[in-house]
């Protein structure tokens, strides 16, 4: 008898969108109209979790939180936190088409898992009028899901929360949670994963965790992809993966792996 009997995807920098560019690029312009640049890093700490969560993560943080006192001499408050993501939404919607390509490997993954039986289900940390120019994109490209449930089916409710999850196993009919596999690219995902109580797998190549392009990760040496994937593999790490993978082409050996468990 199969063990596992669904795995659930994340998107943007598991299933597609490699390195998860869409909502960077749209977080960075949306504080930019605010006057504050953020890093690379400070845009992807927060990554995996609802958006508007993301915004008020971001401008927690104490580099930001200054620079807005400083720049609007007050701190921030909900109508801000509300503003920026409003204007985030409109960015992103913007260019999400141009972000949903499967990621290497994605589309040889799901028609083995399916081919064995398994169903496909997925969350995010985008809305529903996000995911719906990103299904469309990913389907004409070859990527469907069978469910899939972002933070508006849950009460705004998103990760690290695990009622995506269960929305998911609902929708699939799946009776226990020791027969999911939850699949993610960022820390929300394990730890949405975890508090889930499902298996959880990091994937590296591609994830917002490592935070390269496709072109910026092969330009890389061999010792430099190396030294990158053991940081990512380390964050995955502390924050309770289960497995941990290079990129989606290990995934079905795994699948197998849990089943003769």
């Amino acid at each position: 008898m199969r063990k596992i009997e669904a795995v659930i995807f994340d998107w943007a920098g598991t299933t597609v969108d490699y390195g998860s560019f869409a909502p960077v690029q749209a977080f960075i312009a949306a504080f930019e109209k605010y006057g504050i640049t953020p890093t690379n890093d400070e845009v992807r700490k927060p990554m995996g979790i609802a958006k508007i969560d993301h915004v008020r993560e971001m401008l927690k943080m104490e580099r930001i939180s200054k620079e807005w006192e400083r720049l609007h001499e007050r701190p921030f408050t909900e109508d801000d936190v509300r503003e920026i993501y409003e204007l985030s939404e409109k960015l992103i919607l913007d260019i999400l088409k141009d972000f949903s390509d499967p990621k290497p490997y994605v589309l040889e993954a799901i028609s083995a898992l399916r081919e064995k039986g398994i169903k496909i289900g997925s969350t995010t940390g985008y809305n529903d009028e996000m995911m719906e120019i990103v299904k469309k994109a990913a389907s004409e490209k070859g990527y469907t899901p069978d469910a899939c449930f972002t933070p508006d089916s849950t009460n705004k409710v998103g990760r690290p929360y695990p009622y995506l999850i269960f929305k998911n196993m609902m929708e699939l009919k799946v009776k226990s949670v020791d027969s999911v596999v939850k699949v993610g690219d960022t820390v929300a995902d394990i730890v949405e994963g975890n508090n889930a109580g499902v298996t959880t797998v990091g994937i590296i190549e591609g994830s917002s965790v490592l935070g390269y392009s496709e072109a910026e990760y092969e330009a890389l040496s061999e010792e430099e992809k190396d030294q990158a994937k053991s940081r990512a593999a380390e964050t995955y790490k502390n924050c309770g993966a289960d497995y941990i993978l290079d990129n989606m082409s290990g995934l079905v050996d795994l699948i197998d792996t849990l089943d003769q468990k």
